[in-house]
């Protein structure tokens, strides 16, 4: 189906801060002028908080609303810490934190695989996100709305690697879809509007990005989550395992004021929102609408219970790391105790 070249322009408007702010699991050289050469943990003096980075997304978003409410509402400072946003590319920020260059990232459970695999000497400490955010969408029209339903028709995809590879991978793996069925586009990060010119059948996206962009120009559209075939750990708090020996107490200070951050956001979504937006004025005014839809659809990808805030799942971990190392996408499976350790997380409850 043809859209007028005036909708298709409103959906690349609307998609282009999503789109930066979601890409970064896939591995796109990023200029070393992007990341600050400030220290990454800087000695405190007596009674002064300690300095750190935190390696975030490509760009400020309302994604990251958890930590902007750890900022404003005193829950880094809480514990000492004086906390660093910087933003780049996820595989550059974990090579980062495996070198001791940064102490600590946000980045995804198949990432953490994909390093580990290259020996990178990293480790998951705390989770964020519940479910896995890639989806396959489609126009409700299309009536594409389970994986075997997909065979015989063209999906796009930003390209083999990355996410979005990981993602497909797992769809094939999890639901048994005969993936030599199915015809893959790479077709950049221009997802939403190859759905809608017909360009192709479905694509693969984060939920925040294509469907939300389609969904805010009033298509209904239909997802295949990922998440809804096979548990995959996806973003979370990662440190070098030098770091979690050698400074255990700055862990579990940044894991602390993590959970506290996700807890609140989950308890005040408006109130989160309203920080958000004042962390990233730009977010605000005549974007703020679609920026709502955008922290909705993430707020719905952190939900969990106070019992679960911020563990790991070790089945899932071991599912993940059995269904990498089966579909090609590492050389060999990685111990799924050697991926992730909860001691930060359980010692954050002991009153």
């Amino acid at each position: 189906m043809s859209r007028p070249k005036s909708f298709v322009l409103a959906l690349m408007v609307i998609g282009a801060l999503i789109i930066s702010a979601c890409a970064a699991g896939e591995p796109v050289v990023v200029p070393s002028t992007s990341i600050s050469e400030s220290p990454s943990v800087e000695p405190a003096a007596a009674g002064q908080p300690e300095k750190v980075v935190l390696g975030l997304g490509y760009i400020p978003s309302v994604q990251f609303a958890p930590f902007y409410v750890a900022q404003a509402k005193g829950f880094f400072a809480e514990q000492g810490l004086d906390v660093e946003f910087q933003h780049g590319f996820e595989t550059d920020f974990l090579k980062l934190v495996a070198a001791g260059e940064i102490p600590f990232a946000v980045g995804s459970g198949d990432q953490v695989i994909l390093a580990r695999a290259q020996d990178l000497p990293l480790a998951y400490v705390a989770a964020w996100y519940r479910k896995f955010p890639v989806v396959v969408f489609a126009l409700h029209s299309a009536g594409l709305t389970e994986p075997a339903a997909l065979e015989g028709h063209r999906v796009g995809i930003p390209g083999l690697y990355g996410a979005s590879l990981v993602a497909w991978k797992a769809l094939v793996y999890a639901s048994g879809l005969d993936e030599s069925s199915v015809t893959l586009d790479s077709i950049g990060f221009s997802q939403a509007a190859a759905v809608s010119e017909g360009r192709v059948d479905a694509a693969i996206d984060y939920i925040v990005n294509g469907p939300v962009q389609l969904k805010s120009a009033g298509e209904a559209v239909d997802v295949i989550a990922v998440s809804d075939y096979i548990d995959l750990p996806s973003n979370g708090l990662i440190a070098s395992d030098q770091l979690i020996k050698d400074r255990p107490d700055l862990v579990q200070k940044m894991t602390n004021a993590m959970l506290a951050g996700i807890s609140y956001t989950l308890e005040n979504p408006d109130e989160a929102f309203a920080i958000s937006i004042a962390a990233i004025p730009e977010a605000g005014g005549e974007n703020e609408a679609t920026n709502r839809a955008i922290f909705d659809a993430s707020l719905d990808l952190w939900q969990t219970t106070p019992e679960e805030l911020g563990l790991s799942d070790p089945a899932a971990w071991e599912q993940a790391a059995t269904f990498m190392a089966a579909m090609g996408l590492v050389d060999r499976k990685i111990p799924a105790d050697a991926l992730f350790t909860n001691q930060f997380v359980e010692a954050a409850r002991t009153p």
